[in-house]
């Protein structure tokens, strides 16, 4: 099958959504098929090159782009005739459609959601399958006016990646006891919540440090809350990292303390490093860890209680050691050749379809939903 993957941009600078499309790009490619990326700005291209995945350049984030990007789809996708576009943000999204409607080739057009909470999300609906990374994500589309019929849930995966395993191998040690997350520092993402809490962990747990690997605008106001509460001498902040598994393997427990999350591609990588974990039960967490079997889950925005599981943690080596090997445990459903597989099913049944006619007829696939439970 001829794919074309749709984005933004494809840098390589921690960005999920892009790990995800790359991770399935090169996957797709390894098991035979034609695979091409068309994005602005692309990190990724010695290893696409290296897999058989064709870079295309294709601005269409941009407004003013938008009627440029369509007619260099439709051109693009007349010349490549690809079977599935598979749109992995709004504006691609946007732009497949409209080539579509334009006269570009007849293809199937599959859109990913990433991310529900922004408001533009719902134009996610124009695919003719809409895949959520999370029955969450799927549930809450739902409820926002996308038939059942045309859902599905592809829950993400990031263990065999090659994106990862072309990484060089190291290790590392942290002083300790050591609390890592991996994470954009934004508000959003729980880092000041993360920071109350060592508060009390530190108080709980002699010689605790907390690491926090990522960058973000909330760089600022984290530095500050550390000092005003006095734990800026154990609370790390080394910014962006290409591969965070050292720093989970080093680690004595990966905490996620999310307000919202589809579903985060660092618990995949923290299960494969055999991270002890804490996470915040929101989104597709739970979907993750497997609804508290493979990690505590703890309620959002409650630094208290937060900081009693992360020092419970550190105080109990048995069972620290109890929920890393629950941690590590099951976790097949969890490798990209998973996402792979459940993605050619979808492809296949619209291009099935597609192919017998179906799409004269959307009434025959009524009150069908595809769901995928990895």
């Amino acid at each position: 099958m001829r794919i074309l993957h749709l984005a933004n941009h494809a840098r390589d600078v921690g960005n999920g959504i892009v790990n995800v499309m790359v991770d399935l790009a090169v996957a797709q490619a390894a098991a035979g098929h034609e695979v091409a990326i068309a994005s602005a700005e692309c990190g990724f291209g010695e290893l696409l090159a290296e897999a058989g995945v064709r870079h295309i350049v294709l601005a269409q984030r941009r407004p003013l782009a938008l009627p440029l990007a369509v007619r260099e789809l439709r051109r693009l996708t007349r010349a490549m005739a690809p079977g599935i576009v598979h749109a992995h943000m709004v504006s691609g999204a946007l732009v497949g459609w409209l080539a579509r409607r334009a006269g570009g080739a007849g293809y199937g057009l599959v859109t990913t959601v990433h991310n529900e909470f922004q408001r533009t999300s719902n134009l996610m609906r124009l695919g003719d399958r809409v895949v959520a990374v999370s029955g969450a994500v799927a549930a809450s589309m739902i409820r926002r006016g996308i038939p059942a019929r045309k859902t599905c849930v592809v829950r993400n995966g990031t263990i065999g990646a090659a994106r990862l395993a072309r990484l060089p191998a190291c290790e590392m040690a942290l002083a300790g006891p050591s609390i890592v997350t991996v994470s954009g520092l934004y508000a959003r993402k729980g880092v000041l919540d993360l920071i109350a809490a060592f508060a009390d962990v530190r108080r709980a747990v002699a010689g605790a440090q907390l690491y926090l690997v990522g960058n973000g605008p909330d760089r600022a106001a984290c530095e500050q809350l550390a000092r005003r509460l006095r734990v800026d001498d154990a609370v790390h902040l080394p910014g962006f990292v290409r591969d965070p598994r050292p720093w989970m393997r080093a680690a004595d427990v990966f905490v996620l303390a999310s307000h919202s999350e589809a579903f985060p591609l660092v618990l995949s990588e923290a299960r494969e490093a055999g991270c002890a974990i804490v996470a915040t039960a929101v989104g597709g967490v739970p979907e993750a860890l497997e609804y508290g079997a493979a990690g505590l889950l703890v309620p959002a925005q409650r630094p208290r209680l937060l900081g009693e599981a992360l020092a419970g943690l550190l105080r109990d080596s048995a069972t620290l050691d109890h929920w890393r090997a629950r941690a590590a445990t099951g976790t097949a459903w969890l490798r990209v050749d998973r996402v792979q597989r459940d993605y050619a099913e979808i492809y296949g049944e619209i291009d099935g379809g597609r192919q017998a006619g179906r799409a004269a007829h959307p009434a025959a696939d009524a009150g069908k939903e595809w769901v995928r439970h990895g």
